[in-house]
């Protein structure tokens, strides 16, 4: 099992020290939240079966891209990963040249967390249509694995057309640095299974994390992919050795954590939380 830091849980006064930390005491990554835009007025939610927003539109916001170049300067062995980047708000040739420049700069660290943004809100303040976000995604989602691969690339889409552009240079991580969809809709786990390498859920019970993990696997079959490496990453209670064991046998390949009560006491409880299940003993 991996283990992630979720650094959206924290006041980001303390993004740093948590990095730093998570570097020094053995977990894998680190993870960022997204977003462009908020408006004073929002509606939904990405967590199912809800409509209130997870956020208050007054929540601090940066620039993804720019942050963990940042972190990456900063450390040399803790991936640092996108949870998620909302790519369909953006032309792809902006997407790529980000997660390129951050995969060179952490040599090879980055993990490219996808989604297609829940906050209609958001798509309506830059004059983007809310109901083409999937197939923009999808798109986008394509336009970047040909431009991270191909010498001259050409592509003619609903949403994107372009002839013979070149892409340089190349991202360390081949094919691509992995490309992780975000979402717990039907249309997010079909993405996954299509076009990802692996799939990125909110908070998870055991039993929630069966339900779209097995439905996962049976769209990774439908689609050909079953014998593709993939990451099943999520959030849910874990606190000791035996929990780690029903993850694990659940099919969680990585956990993204915030073991802490509050953004103060971060550090010391990432050592404790280290020390009892990241590397025990």
């Amino acid at each position: 099992m991996k283990f992630g830091v979720a650094l959206g849980a924290l006041n980001p006064h303390f993004h740093l020290d948590a990095t730093m930390a998570a570097e020094e005491l053995g977990y894998e990554s680190v993870w960022l939240p997204e977003h462009l835009i908020f408006t004073r007025a929002m509606s939904r939610s990405p967590h199912p079966g809800q409509e209130h927003p997870p956020v208050p539109p007054d929540a601090p916001i940066y620039d993804a891209f720019a942050y963990l170049g940042f972190l990456a300067g900063r450390t040399e062995r803790v991936r640092l990963g996108t949870h998620v980047y909302n790519i369909g708000l953006r032309h792809p040739f902006t997407a790529a040249r980000g997660a390129q420049t951050i995969d060179i700069l952490s040599n090879g660290r980055f993990e490219f967390g996808i989604g297609a943004s829940w906050l209609e809100e958001e798509w309506v303040a830059t004059e983007l249509d809310f109901t083409t976000r999937g197939r923009k995604v999808d798109e986008a989602m394509e336009i970047c694995k040909l431009l991270f691969t191909e010498e001259t690339i050409s592509f003619h889409g609903e949403h994107f057309s372009f002839d013979e552009v070149v892409f340089e240079p190349k991202s360390p991580q081949k094919p691509w640095p992995p490309m992780l969809v975000g979402g717990e809709s039907k249309a997010a786990l079909r993405r996954a299974a299509r076009l990802g390498d692996g799939w990125i859920g909110m908070a998870h019970t055991l039993e929630s994390a069966a339900v779209q993990i097995g439905i996962l696997r049976e769209l990774l079959s439908e689609y050909g992919r079953e014998s593709v490496p993939f990451q099943f990453v999520l959030g849910g209670p874990v606190a000791t050795l035996d929990d780690v064991r029903r993850w694990e046998d659940v099919g969680v390949t990585r956990m993204i954590v915030s073991p802490w009560r509050r953004s103060p006491e971060a550090v010391e409880a990432m050592k404790e939380f280290a020390h009892a299940v990241v590397h025990p003993g």
